[in-house]
């Protein structure tokens, strides 16, 4: 049998949570925040744990673990992206939807924070695993998803096919067309132009802004770029094509 997940938990070294809970606490002291409220951020307001039987290509039954964190929906409906890995625990599912919080607040955006994960190897699974594993994970998670409550968007190993799959499976559940049940979809079924592009523009125009700084000299490959999330891989190209060049890509 295909061994297609480790769920060993986290890799040795700095636990994602951890480091978030350290650096809120630090904000919050610096804020001299009330202490009710601190309680209250310091913790998601939901996490879901869903167990997915997906048939494989072979005939066999596999049983894929998949989380949901929303950690705030007091600004709006939660969003925040969805992966798929090996290496995708609950820790780090936590730590990331604490950040989309964080990131909708600082910049005024009228949303919460979310973060879903699978543990899969989506590098040995066929396009057929793939959608039926999507598909059941949205089943799942019906009642918890949906424009007014949690928006699920791309992240590391998904793509707008994923957000289509998902868009689907909840449109058929609500027997209606719910476009808005995600972003990052297909243009031709709702999805805005350019929106990828976009992610990768703020992390070149603040290299851009580093280099005039530091009254950096850039001649190429003077500035190197490991990509591996859709952000990271969009600021790459950018780099390649316009004023900072050099950079690495690495498919994940």
């Amino acid at each position: 049998m295909r061994r297609l997940y480790d769920n060993s938990g986290p890799r040795a070294g700095t636990n994602p949570w951890q480091a978030q809970a350290a650096r809120f606490d630090l904000a919050a002291r610096k804020l001299n925040l009330d202490e009710g409220l601190w309680r209250v951020l310091r913790s998601p307001s939901r996490e879901i744990i869903v167990h997915i039987p997906v048939m494989m290509d072979d005939g066999h039954l596999e049983v894929f673990t998949g989380y949901r964190v929303q950690h705030s929906i007091a600004r709006g409906p939660a969003k925040g992206g969805l992966r798929y890995g090996p290496d995708v625990n609950l820790d780090e599912v936590r730590a990331l939807a604490s950040w989309m919080t964080w990131k909708c607040a600082v910049v005024n955006i009228p949303f919460g924070g979310a973060k879903g994960g699978i543990i899969c190897d989506p590098h040995r699974m066929s396009q057929g695993e793939l959608e039926r594993m999507t598909r059941r994970y949205t089943a799942e998670l019906f009642d918890f998803i949906g424009p007014e409550k949690d928006v699920p968007a791309p992240d590391v190993n998904t793509n707008e096919q994923t957000m289509a799959w998902i868009m689907d499976t909840y449109s058929m559940h609500a027997r209606q067309t719910v476009t808005a049940v995600v972003t990052g979809k297909p243009i031709n079924i709702g999805g805005s132009r350019g929106a990828a592009r976009p992610r990768g523009a703020g992390v070149l125009m603040v290299c851009e802004k580093a280099i005039k700084s530091c009254a950096c000299i850039v001649t190429p490959p003077a500035s190197s770029c490991r990509a591996s999330a859709t952000l990271v891989s969009n600021a790459a190209r950018l780099m390649a094509d316009g004023r900072i060049q050099g950079y690495r890509h690495r498919r994940g």
